[in-house]
């Protein structure tokens, strides 16, 4: 861990009360560690909005499994992609709406390409993707994966 630099910063009061609320809601111990989260997650936003920095992400899809071959065309989009798909989990929702839950890894772009094309699917009511870019040094290889000499 890097040195701690101190250094002040000015805000409007009304600014500042809600970010406290934030703080509070959310248990942060204080305003620094709160802003370093802040800060931590606009510099990986930077990072995912380059397309050929490695990304993993999060795809959630809400669909009618009743809509015509819905099931099968997202499997075999999926399967299409297996390079980039490392697990799904699918859960059902009520008796007709399903939820599924993809982890996908490869370049930033490729992931987002791969998650518009399932969400445009027709017959998928809902999509989002969640991105975070892979810092330098970790693998973008699917399947690889490490925690050096534990057993």
């Amino acid at each position: 861990m890097s040195e701690l630099v101190r250094f002040g910063v000015s805000l409007e009061q009304d600014l500042l009360a809600a970010f406290d609320e934030l703080c509070c809601r959310r248990g942060y111990s204080n305003r620094s560690e709160a802003l370093r989260h802040c800060i931590r997650r606009e510099l990986d936003d930077d990072r995912a909005a380059d397309p050929h920095g490695q990304a993993a992400g999060v795809l959630t899809l809400v669909y009618d499994h009743r809509e015509s071959d819905l099931p099968r065309r997202l499997t075999a989009m999926q399967h299409e992609a297996h390079h980039a798909v490392l697990a799904t989990l699918h859960v059902h929702l009520d008796p007709h709406h399903c939820l599924e839950v993809m982890t996908l890894r490869g370049s930033a772009s490729q992931v987002r390409e791969l998650a518009d094309h399932l969400s445009a699917t027709r017959g998928v009511l809902q999509g989002a993707l969640t991105l975070t870019p892979l810092r330098p040094g970790s693998s973008g290889q699917a399947g690889l994966h490490s925690h050096g000499d534990q057993a």
